[in-house]
């Protein structure tokens, strides 16, 4: 029997105010507070509520009949979902009826809520350590628990990417397994069809996307000139049927459905009779991640050193999405070394606004890559190019750089005991160390 897997990755981010730099002198002038406009909420609303009825609506009310609908079968079908805390934010603010839906969904017991980064960020990627991460992840965990009353057991982490240190810190933090992408040059003659344990890990399990068949629905779906158009959910369920293995996840971005392949391309209705097909399927079973672990032995050890990370992203599968060209590394290591001084000035609201920033969209957005990752990147974009992604982020982390430095140089002042001064010599100005720099 082969386990079949479908998880859903659900994030929306928080965008970025792009008329910022053009504002900021002007709203100080007024005494206005510029860091409420860090983010163009309106624009955030108007995305959230047209994907909400494109997509986010029609597909949890499908994956929820389907549930219904074959619950006491000996093949009930299940899903996986892992829901980044930008989604739920969003949501709580925007489409709270969504979050009624999914608890409705994860209350039939037939799906799993898998662990994050609340931020969907790039902070696993830090040189600073993992202490960032981890506080992440365990406030990716609270909210799950606070708003699903669920605990959850694996782990995906921002865009699937992984290397050995992150799975020694999330099995540290008690989960049981990790979703992640079956990167051929890691793989090498392996099949991502299998088990496979971490390396380092005295416990952890990988899950390992079948990224060919993901991307079959998840790209290729209404491409008019593949040559296996159209997908049929009939034959997509006999190519999961002839693959073979152990397990074979399917994991895909929920947009997928109804926001970048549109109702028209027939992608409900896929989805819709895709349960029916797998049952005739005898060798093919629904599951969860943590169903698959729990049940199925390792086929092996996996090792990914730090600096082979992989992820999901684009044809190289690393983090070059993110960290590539000269303005991504450089926004980021100014953005990770400001950590050291948040943690001084230990004020709950800079750390939201400084967390707000890590999202790895605004560094995916800079990509300026080209050939199909280009066209992917641009799609998601909402600038008119990478260096408007930069200059739009950048003025807002100099603005942000420039309160941490006041509130830094407040507190130290404040600790400094005076010193007092004589004729013969001048008083010596205190500044805080360098902040926000990086290497070139």
């Amino acid at each position: 029997m082969t386990y079949t897997v479908l998880a859903f990755e659900i994030h929306q981010p928080r965008r970025l105010n792009r008329m910022f730099p053009y504002e900021r002198i002007k709203r100080i002038a007024l005494g206005e507070s510029v860091m409420e406009r860090y983010f163009d909420d309106k624009l955030n609303k108007e995305i959230f509520e047209r994907v909400s009825k494109k997509c986010y609506n029609p597909t949890f009310d499908i994956l929820l009949e389907l549930i219904k609908e074959t619950s006491g079968t000996d093949k009930p079908f299940k899903v996986t979902l892992g829901m980044s805390g930008m989604f739920l934010y969003q949501a709580a603010l925007y489409e709270p009826q969504l979050i009624e839906k999914l608890k409705a969904l994860v209350a039939t017991g037939n799906v799993e809520i898998l662990g994050g980064t609340y931020y969907h960020s790039l902070a696993s990627l830090s040189n600073l350590g993992m202490n960032e991460f981890m506080q992440q992840v365990k406030e990716h965990r609270e909210l799950i628990k606070q708003v699903f009353g669920y605990e959850v057991k694996v782990f995906e982490n921002t865009e699937y990417i992984y290397n050995n240190e992150i799975a020694k810190v999330i099995e540290g933090l008690g989960f049981k397994g990790i979703l992640t992408e079956g990167v051929p040059k890691i793989l090498e003659w392996r099949s991502p069809t299998y088990i496979y344990s971490a390396i380092g890990t005295d416990s952890i399990k990988l899950l390992l996307r079948h990224y060919i068949l993901s991307d079959d629905i998840g790209f290729r779906f209404s491409l008019k000139t593949w040559s296996e158009y159209p997908l049929t959910a009939e034959k997509y369920a006999t190519w999961l049927s002839q693959t073979g293995g152990d397990v074979i996840l399917v994991a895909v971005d929920i947009e997928t459905f109804g926001e970048h392949h549109w109702s028209d391309t027939g992608i409900f209705d896929f989805l819709k009779y895709l349960p029916k097909e797998v049952a005739k399927m005898g060798n093919l079973q629904w599951a969860t991640p943590t169903e698959v672990i729990t049940n199925t032995p390792s086929s092996g050890a996996i090792s990914v050193p730090v600096e082979k990370t992989i992820s999901w992203a684009d044809i190289e599968k690393d983090v070059s999405a993110w960290i590539d060209n000269s303005m991504q590394r450089i926004a980021f290591d100014r953005l990770y070394k400001l950590e050291p001084y948040l943690r001084e000035i230990n004020d709950a609201g800079m750390f939201k606004i400084w967390r707000f920033l890590q999202q790895s969209d605004h560094f995916y957005y800079m990509s300026t890559k080209g050939g199909s990752p280009e066209a992917v990147h641009k799609y998601f974009s909402p600038y008119s190019s990478a260096a408007e992604a930069y200059a739009t982020f950048d003025s807002i982390l100099s603005d942000f750089e420039g309160k941490i430095g006041a509130l830094y140089y407040r507190i130290k002042k404040a600790r400094t005991p005076s010193t007092p001064t004589t004729t013969t010599s001048q008083p010596q100005t205190k500044y805080p160390p360098t902040y926000g720099t990086y290497n070139r």
